[in-house]
């Protein structure tokens, strides 16, 4: 294609600024295995350290390119950080790309969250192990406020779009509206205004047209970008067998009313229908492993999460929480050990979770690219942004009520639910691990990992030796 250079999948302008050479797959690969180690955070911090990664200091993609694919991940059901890891390691290096950078975003914390159901099963209340787990529930309030701060920076360029982000906000925090509604409402809000005031909508790029991004704003689709129905209808067809045949495989050898059957079914749905990320999850898997199957008590819920959120990788992993333990429990004499069983229930779940994430990937971003530059698909996406930064700060207060106080209360008025925390309840020693955390990473600018590693270590400390 004449003014574009194609070099391991990754496009490069052949004109205007100096190009940046393409990105070689063996350096993507090992950014995407360190990335899988460090995404702590949840999706808030895992998506903001992949800007400062990708665009801030490697350049490998501008700004506006990274909005835009962040703005269809959060359409999607799933997990939007590993969505958003696949979708641009799809654009650097083709289909490999994407299953590398996806995969390895998810394989370390899969591996480490195994092995904490194991010793959480198999060994019951481990005081060194929840000791750890507090100073890095702290430190996990601090990571998602400095995370909330920079995609405000970054996506709220105008008053119109800092009023779409405290809309979301609003409607979430006391009104309660679902978050498909939300998004979907600033979508259109964005279609809407786009031609009455088309400077509301319009996302600067911190780069400029004359970047040295491999991905600038103005480089051209590669060729894998380019959609077409028999592309769409091929990767249809491949990711639908990949997702589904392994799960039918289990369920023809033991039976449909074992407990790993139950788990494909369950979490394949649950795939397809959890809007919202990881944090809209919940609700949704706490009422069916709780209420409807009874897995696990909603105190031994908790406990995964609070796994979940001390270990790397997407806090949707909670789910191979839920997969381990209920197929543990399932096991009978004579049949697979309860240990087993419990690795198998955990495979399946994580399968059934992730999978189809990969496909909404690689189905819809070619025609998500061929939408960039379009005006008003910009002005949609660019309110989607900001009603996500909304949505985030929801996410950041809730997370910070529930960690930093014992007690909270809600003052329900009609449609209006405002939840408060009790102060005299409020955790001082969490408070004050948060607060040093969130110093050291927005002021001192320090690294995450060093800042994650001292907030267990000091919270390990205090529970050991001060509580």
């Amino acid at each position: 294609m004449p003014g574009l250079q194609v070099d391991g999948g990754a496009a490069v302008p052949a004109s205007g600024a100096p190009a940046a050479a393409a990105v070689p797959f063996g350096t993507a690969l090992r950014f995407w295995l360190k990335l899988g180690f460090i995404s702590f955070g949840g999706p808030t911090g895992q998506i903001a350290i992949m800007h400062d990664e990708l665009v801030e200091k490697r350049r490998w993609i501008s700004d506006a390119r990274f909005l835009h694919a962040l703005s269809y991940c959060t359409l999607l059901p799933g997990p939007e950080a590993q969505q958003l890891a696949t979708y641009i390691g799809w654009l650097l290096h083709r289909t490999w790309g994407g299953l590398v950078a996806g995969g390895l975003f998810v394989l370390p914390g899969a591996l480490l969250m195994l092995l904490l159901s194991w010793i959480w099963i198999a060994h019951g209340d481990l005081p060194d192990v929840s000791a750890l787990f507090f100073g890095l529930r702290a430190a996990v309030i601090a990571v998602v406020v400095v995370a909330l701060l920079r995609l405000w920076r970054k996506a709220l360029q105008n008053r119109a779009l800092r009023t779409v982000a405290a809309a979301a906000f609003l409607a979430l925090f006391l009104f309660r509206v679902p978050f498909p509604l939300v998004v979907v409402g600033a979508g259109l809000l964005g279609l809407l205004l786009q031609r009455r005031q088309p400077t509301w909508f319009a996302v600067k790029s911190a780069h400029g047209p004359k970047t040295s991004a491999v991905l600038a704003d103005d480089t051209p689709l590669p060729a894998h970008a380019r959609p077409s129905r028999g592309r769409a209808f091929r990767v249809l067809l491949t990711g639908l067998a990949l997702w589904v045949g392994p799960l039918a495989a289990i369920a023809w050898w033991r039976g449909g009313d074992d407990v790993l059957t139950t788990l494909g079914l369950f979490f394949s749905k649950a795939a397809c229908v959890t809007f919202g990320g990881a944090y809209a999850v919940l609700a949704y898997l706490q009422q069916a492993a709780v209420d409807t199957w009874g897995w696990m008590t909603a105190p031994e819920m908790l406990d995964g999460l609070g796994l979940a959120e001390s270990t790397p990788g997407p806090l949707i992993l909670v789910t191979q929480f839920v997969g381990y333990v209920a197929a543990w429990r399932a096991a009978t004499p004579g049949d697979l050990s309860p240990a087993v069983l419990g690795l198998l229930g955990a495979a399946v779940t994580t399968w059934a979770t992730f999978a189809p994430c990969f496909l909404w990937i690689f189905l819809g971003a070619p025609y998500v690219e061929q939408t960039r530059g379009r005006a008003r698909f910009a002005a949609a996406l660019a309110a989607i942004s900001a009603a996500v930064v909304g949505v985030v700060g929801n996410l950041a207060v809730g997370l910070s009520l529930h960690t930093l106080f014992r007690e909270t209360a809600t003052w329900q008025v009609g449609v209006l639910a405002l939840p408060l925390p009790r102060f005299a309840s409020v955790d001082v020693a969490t408070l004050l691990i948060a607060v040093a955390a969130f110093w050291a990473l927005e002021r001192r600018k320090w690294n995450l990992v060093p800042v994650v590693l001292a907030s267990a270590a000091i919270g390990w400390a205090w529970r050991r030796f001060a509580a």
